[in-house]
C-alpha cells in the first residue's frame, strides 16, 4: 500500500508559476502510474496530468497543455506538476494519485493524497 503526500500549493495571481510535489512511501514507487487530478467546489474531479511508470509517457487534459508539466524522480519516490500560466479557472484542491497503468479515469486509481490547494487570483 503506497501513501501520498502533496505539497506545494498556495495562493498566486494569475500568470504565475506554481510547482507541486507528491511524495510517497511504503510501497516501490516505481510501481506505479501517477496521475494529478484536480476538484473546485460544486464540481466534480477532473483529470489533470497523467505520467507513466517509466516516466516515458505524458498525458495532460486539454486546459491544461502547454501550461502544465508532469515528471517524476523514482530515486527521491515524488511526482511533480510545474503548473505555468496559472489561470483562476485552475483553482481547486489538487489530487495526487497512483494507478497500475496510465489513465484518465479517477476509478481506475488505487491510492490518493489529503489533496493540496491551489488558488488563482485576479
Amino acid at each position: 500500500q503506497v501513501q501520498l503526500v502533496e505539497s506545494g500549493g498556495g495562493l498566486v495571481q494569475a500568470g504565475a508559476s506554481l510547482k507541486l510535489s507528491c511524495t510517497a512511501s511504503g510501497r516501490t514507487f516505481s510501481t506505479y502510474a501517477m496521475g494529478w487530478f484536480r476538484q473546485a467546489p460544486g464540481k466534480e474531479r477532473e483529470f489533470v496530468a497523467a505520467i507513466s511508470w517509466s516516466g516515458g509517457s505524458s498525458t495532460y487534459s486539454d486546459s491544461v497543455k502547454g501550461r502544465f508539466t508532469v515528471s517524476r524522480d523514482d530515486a527521491k519516490n515524488t511526482e511533480y506538476l510545474q503548473m505555468n500560466s496559472l489561470k483562476p479557472e485552475d483553482t481547486a484542491v489538487y489530487y495526487c494519485a497512483a494507478a497500475p497503468y496510465s489513465s484518465l479515469i479517477p476509478t481506475e486509481y488505487l491510492t490518493w493524497g489529503q489533496g493540496t490547494q491551489v488558488t488563482v487570483s485576479l
